[in-house]
């Protein structure tokens, strides 16, 4: 770093004068080095430590015809009219699926969710500022970030097409205002059936590139009036199909929910980590450390004013960031929403400027090492907690063998207090747990049925039969075992998941993940008429004695009043 910081203050004590001649910027080759990088991971790890894509793998394998499979026809339906948006995957699972496996289609779609985002920025990137630049490179970091940890597939590719429709957007604003009113209408209704955020996202974009370079499109009244006529009629191109789509549908995104009951970023602390989210994944600090050479490469390009900006997209950046920092955290049955801005801003914080356009070699080598250490240096981290996690995955594949098909399985987890957390990185990403979908594995491999399974209405095409309804959630997390013990959390978590009143007559089994650390409620007990059947670490099944009266059930002392949230 000091080698590459030494070469760019050359620049502002006049490197002008450097005997290096002006060399081509080409970032094709690190593009296609990196997505074989990306290709190998996911070919490796078939469930890599992201929280919601096991849920995801499981409604896809049912939706591509595993719905058919007993027991399944007498718990499970498919219902299209459930949802108009965030069904881009489930589509494909339905369509395609069946052709090619759904172990095929996951890795695919998760391929597209990790390179799309960068890919748009790149191809985005290419057409404002006219061809290939070692900048592009940097771009390839943002693949990795909290929502793609977070597992949400269908959002992660509709960044990536909002910004690969937004390039072909700007080829079009040049052109027929009728052709470009039509395209967006249609890039927005398949964004919207992919994704309800990529549509703002697009949106966003679209408005930010209807600016000039330097604003000169505000030089005066009537350049300004044209302005905001071409931003009305992309906002009323790129709303109309979500706006028509959610007064025709049956349920709205959030409608199973029952209201807002939003949960806010209230703190600077909140804030700070809502901000990162753009840029932590498993460990923040390496995340971080591997972000300075990018930071570096921008700040040696201001130093040396020579750093090119699009101005429109400054204005995008900064408002997706409000947005960041105003959004609740949860609403609507939604989680993680205040997350999602973040990441948008920094892609297009990547977009809208072009450091050092024109470099010597000395510079240009400088450049094209210092972002590969970050880029391939992050994906290396990333494989590494990949790998780590496969010891999870293994755990859960070794419990299912023992259990039959058709059995009800309640998932619940071992809850470490969180100085524990921060201590066992191996199932956490920043404090945040990789595991609570685990279970839902026991649908594809162990053809059983688990409460948790996604089926909201609004969100997505599979709903539970009437039959099955009483002991399952539309989205669920999984509860500390110490509900089953402690009247108290059990008070508490039956307001969220009805399905523990009476656990005993509901289901057979109980899997506990995460229990191989100490449970901060009450440790390993278990109630009276549990008994381990299989220990893998990680997992533990456990089989329910339906006869055993709860009244024997004695609470441990430790019990406390509530969660430690």
């Amino acid at each position: 770093m000091a080698n590459l910081d030494h070469i760019f203050s050359a620049e502002v004590h006049g490197a002008a004068k450097l005997q290096d001649v002006t060399v081509r910027q080409a970032s094709t080759a690190p593009l296609l080095v990196f997505m074989g990088f990306v290709a190998i991971l996911v070919g490796l790890f078939k469930f890599p430590p992201l929280l919601d894509y096991a849920n995801h793998y499981a409604r896809m394998w049912l939706l591509a015809g595993g719905i058919r499979e007993a027991p399944f026809p007498e718990i499970y339906a498919i219902e299209w009219n459930r949802t108009f948006t965030n069904v881009g995957i489930d589509l494909l699972a339905r369509f395609i699926g069946p052709f090619i496996g759904v172990s095929l289609l996951a890795r695919t779609l998760l391929f597209l969710a990790i390179v799309l985002p960068p890919l748009g920025a790149i191809a985005l990137h290419r057409r404002l500022f006219g061809g290939s630049y070692y900048w592009q490179i940097g771009m390839l970091y943002f693949a990795w970030c909290a929502t793609l940890i977070g597992g949400f597939i269908n959002f992660q590719i509709g960044l990536g097409l909002a910004l690969l429709f937004s390039t072909m957007d700007h080829r079009l604003q040049s052109g027929s205002a009728v052709r470009l009113f039509l395209w967006r209408v249609t890039a927005s209704l398949f964004l919207t059936v992919v994704h309800i955020f990529s549509v703002g996202f697009f949106l966003a974009i679209v408005c930010g590139l209807e600016f000039s370079w330097r604003f000169d499109v505000l030089t005066s009244r009537t350049a300004v009036l044209r302005l905001a006529g071409r931003l009305a009629a992309a906002m009323a191109a790129c709303l109309l199909p979500p706006l028509v789509l959610a007064l025709t549908a049956a349920e709205l995104p959030g409608s199973h929910a029952g209201g807002i009951l939003a949960a806010w970023n209230d703190g600077p602390v909140l804030l700070i980590f809502n901000l990162l989210s753009a840029v932590w994944t498993y460990v923040a600090i390496v995340d971080v450390i591997l972000l300075v050479p990018i930071l570096l490469v921008c700040s040696r390009a201001v130093a040396a004013k020579d750093m090119r900006v699009h101005a429109g997209l400054v204005i995008t950046a900064a408002g997706l960031l409000v947005l960041a920092i105003l959004s609740p955290r949860h609403a609507f049955g939604t989680g993680w929403i205040s997350w999602r801005f973040p990441i948008m801003a920094a892609l297009v914080g990547m977009v809208m400027i072009c450091p050092f356009q024109k470099v010597g070699r000395r510079q240009a080598i400088a450049l094209f090492i210092a972002l590969n250490i970050a880029v391939l240096g992050r994906t290396a981290w990333i494989g590494f907690n990949w790998w780590q996690g496969q010891a999870d995955v293994a755990s859960v594949e070794k419990v299912l063998e023992a259990v039959p098909p058709g059995a009800a399985i309640l998932p619940l987890q071992h809850d470490p207090a969180f100085a524990a957390i921060k201590l066992d990185q191996r199932h956490y990403a920043f404090t945040e747990d990789t595991f609570r979908h685990l279970p839902t594995l026991a649908v594809p491999l162990a053809h059983a049925f688990v409460p948790t399974l996604f089926s909201a209405q609004g969100k997505q095409p599979l709903a539970v039969l009437p039959s099955w309804s009483d002991r399952s959630v539309p989205e669920g997390n999984l509860f500390s075992t110490g509900v089953l013990s402690c009247p108290g959390l059990m008070a508490e978590a039956a307001s969220f998941t009805p399905y523990l009143v009476d656990w005993r007559s509901k289901f057979d089994f109980i899997m506990v993940v995460n229990a191989d650390t100490v449970d901060q409620n009450v440790g390993d007990v278990m109630p009276a008429g549990t008994r381990l059947l299989r220990d893998a670490g990680f997992a533990r099944l456990y089989g329910i004695d339906r006869n055993a009266p709860p009244a024997l059930d004695a609470v441990p002392a430790s019990c406390p009043d509530s969660f430690h949230w």
